[in-house]
């Protein structure tokens, strides 16, 4: 079975160069842009498995690409960027970035991240012991792969629906950061219990009224999360 096809999208030739390398030696098969608009490009006429974006490009904002390619496709988008703020993070994963590595990254954290992005890609849906779910507003349609408050459609990232199940799987229950990146990222890399708190922002702010006091999601403070029971 072929590997999968990467974009890489990064401006610096020597980042761009080290991915290509990297990718090459492992198997993969990449393309490699330099700018959006190269990047844009090939999105549509390559139709690549996994884009890695970088979001300082000359001509156009990383954030921008992602608008635009969410506007045709689903392709997994990973971003690699130097911002490392979580409102940058934030506004990224709302635009339809799946995963966000930091700057300066690790080789081997970059390649678990692409290994962990292509299970999730080939894994085929857990059979539930129940095809729906329904906790206070919330409702969880599992065979539809869709998730409804007040009868109103959530717009979720696919990591963002598989923790949203995650958790409601094991509604009431405490869920440790380090089950949930295993579960989720498929490893415990301090960069992925970084990430499940922002991944965790981003879904409060689309199921929660009020983000802030959150109703749902309960944060159990240097442990996990969980999801509370609701009177329905």
């Amino acid at each position: 079975m072929n590997k999968p096809l990467i974009l890489i999208v990064e401006d610096d030739a020597p980042i761009r160069n080290l991915m290509s390398v990297t990718l090459e030696a492992r198997g993969y098969r990449y393309i490699a842009a330099p700018n959006a608009n190269s990047a844009i490009l090939d999105a549509t006429s390559h139709n690549p498995d996994i884009v890695l974006l970088d979001l300082g490009l000359p001509d156009l904002d990383g954030v921008e690409v992602i608008r635009k390619i969410r506007s045709w496709s689903n392709m997994p988008i990973i971003v690699i960027s130097a911002r490392s703020d979580d409102s940058d993070k934030i506004e990224a994963l709302d635009a339809g970035a799946d995963d966000y590595l930091t700057k300066p990254f690790s080789i081997d954290e970059l390649l678990a991240r692409l290994r962990a992005t292509m299970r999730r890609l080939n894994q085929q849906p857990d059979a539930p012991t129940q095809t729906t779910f329904t906790n206070g507003q919330l409702h969880i349609d599992y065979a539809a792969g869709c998730a409804y408050v007040k009868d109103e459609e959530l717009h979720l990232t696919p990591i963002e629906y598989k923790l949203l199940c995650l958790l409601s799987r094991n509604c009431g229950k405490v869920l440790t950061h380090k089950y949930i990146t295993q579960e989720v990222w498929g490893s415990s890399w301090e960069n992925n219990v970084a990430s499940l708190r922002v991944f965790m922002a981003t879904l409060r702010k689309k199921l929660e009224s009020q983000p802030d006091s959150p109703s749902y999601i309960q944060t159990h403070v240097g442990i996990g999360y969980r999801m509370l029971k609701m009177d329905n």
